[in-house]
């Protein structure tokens, strides 16, 4: 019997979709075929994913609350039953997408079970309650043991032909040597602040290390590159809120390096495969140990601590930035 696989992802972040994708492409690997995605339309995930040969297909769903719940599960329902799935693979403990597929009658309704999720699941193979404190790419990690499923590369990887893009992002192309920095986040004290960026790149430029800045950040931050380039007075950075994802990964593809903060994009740049610097003092860096992502911390960071006060991220001092990157890039 041909297998049909559809693969379900409810969280928004980019980064979080992003720490996905090896697991996505280990399943497609188990059943040696591309599967399908069922994702939220904010990850942009038709744009970033589309020259993956492991995935055929990309539908949206928002995974709503509230009134919408009930709606979205029927946009569900109605996905499973136009594909006709055989498996559907859930890689979080969210009910609506288990639910839609129990009323569509898949035969293979898989998830990490923990909650209420086990009621709608067909296997009795999940993980345990304790498992609820295991960041998502971890409990990934578990469900596809459990499962059998081997994970032969836990880095995930992107391939993204920028050419397409090139002619729209046009403005983006500068003689000499770029780099880029993540200066936003979703989370606002994952952020170093502005006038550190300003200092660091004071730093960097002095030894010739850059001549141009992409300053990456989301259209509601983009407060935050006007600041930088304000108090800066320097005519070397090039403002990339206002791009789409696809003119921020051309900006990032064509840096000599990425530092940024523990967001999106840092993980998109690793994932790229441009070397890419983590800014961290109130988060852990052991959540991202499946990465190629070199982490900058303050002198006393302790890991698996979480402070929530961006204050706490001016331990990190840029001249001790500058001296880690200077033994990194030379």
């Amino acid at each position: 019997m041909n297998k049909n696989i559809c693969i379900v992802y409810t969280h928004h972040k980019l980064g979080d979709l992003i720490w996905q994708l090896p697991y996505i492409k280990a399943i497609s690997e188990h059943y040696n075929q591309s599967v399908d995605l069922i994702l939220r339309e904010k990850t942009q995930a038709k744009k970033i994913l589309k020259n993956e040969k492991y995935i055929n297909n990309i539908n949206y769903n928002n995974f709503r609350k509230g009134i919408f719940y009930w709606i979205d599960v029927y946009k569900l329902v109605q996905i499973y039953n136009q594909n006709k799935y055989t498996h559907v693979y859930i890689l979080d403990k969210v009910n609506k997408p288990a639910i839609a597929a129990k009323i569509s009658g898949v035969k293979n309704i898989i998830g990490p079970g923990i909650g209420n999720q086990k009621k709608y699941l067909t296997t009795d193979t999940i993980l345990n309650d304790d498992d609820w404190n295991l960041n998502y790419s971890e409990q990934s990690k578990k469900l596809l043991q459990l499962h059998k499923i081997n994970l032969n590369n836990p880095y995930p990887q992107l391939n993204f032909n920028i050419n397409e893009y090139n002619q729209k992002n046009s403005d983006l192309f500068f003689e000499g040597k770029k780099i880029a920095l993540g200066i936003d986040s979703f989370e606002d004290y994952k952020m170093w602040y502005e006038e550190d960026f300003v200092k660091l790149t004071e730093l960097l430029y002095k030894k010739n290390l850059f001549d141009y800045v992409y300053l990456i950040c989301d259209p509601d931050k983009s407060y935050m590159a006007k600041k930088i380039i304000e108090i800066s007075k320097k005519n070397y950075f090039i403002d990339c809120s206002k791009k789409d994802l696809t003119g921020v990964i051309i900006a990032i593809k064509n840096s000599q390096f990425f530092i940024g903060n523990n967001s999106g994009p840092l993980n998109l740049s690793a994932a790229l495969g441009v070397k890419s610097f983590g800014l961290i003092a109130n988060d852990a860096i052991s959540e991202l140990k499946y990465s190629k992502i070199q982490f900058i911390t303050p002198k006393n960071y302790k890991d698996n601590t979480w402070i929530r006060d961006r204050k706490n991220m001016k331990t990190l001092k840029p001249d001790e930035v500058f001296t880690f990157l200077k033994n990194k890039i030379r």
